[in-house]
């Protein structure tokens, strides 16, 4: 059984331009963290090879993915090659509809790295923002940016920027613990 844990996120500022209609014409960028409030996903073999069975707020059990009601499953387990014989479940520590927390692309990533190491495969967290963006933008059509997917992955603080020739640029903060944040 594969369980993967992550984070959901805060964002401060930049929402909107790490969405490509902006960042094709513009430089975007976006400053968000990761906070201690989760999306888990569990994966393991299912014992009915010729099935299916997701349990979210509800569950399905169906003969292969392509049957699955759950656009988000059924584009991760497309786009890995799965089709059947697997048990996916996934749980959240706060609600999954509109927190404005990016939980649905946490969702996303979190469930690529489960089926990559189902599969016994190491992606990086670059990989997954960038599979689990290309999946919600350009195969489900969400009308959503990048920053989600890339702050899920990576976590922490981070100043991120998005180019028009699509590349991501990452940047951490790292707090010295010895030294004060503020002086007066």
């Amino acid at each position: 059984m594969i369980i993967v844990k992550t984070p959901l996120r805060i964002s401060f500022a930049g929402g909107g331009s790490d969405i490509p209609e902006f960042y094709s014409q513009f430089p975007g960028a976006t400053l968000s963290t990761t906070i201690n409030k989760y999306v888990y996903v569990t994966v393991s073999k299912h014992f009915q090879e010729d099935q299916i069975r997701l349990s979210y707020s509800k569950t399905e059990i169906v003969p292969s993915a392509e049957e699955l009601e759950h656009s988000r499953v059924r584009a991760g387990l497309k786009h890995l090659g799965i089709d059947s014989g697997l048990e996916i479940v996934t749980i959240a520590d706060v609600p999954s509809k509109g927190t404005g927390l990016g939980s649905s692309s946490s969702f996303m990533v979190g469930f690529l790295n489960a089926l990559y190491a189902y599969k016994g495969q190491a992606v990086s967290p670059q990989q997954l923002a960038e599979e689990a963006s290309h999946l919600e933008i350009n195969v489900l059509g969400e009308p959503i940016g990048k920053q989600d997917q890339f702050i899920a992955s990576f976590g922490g603080l981070r100043f991120i920027q998005y180019f028009p020739n699509n590349h991501v640029r990452r940047h951490v903060f790292r707090f010295a613990h010895s030294q004060p944040l503020f002086r007066i």
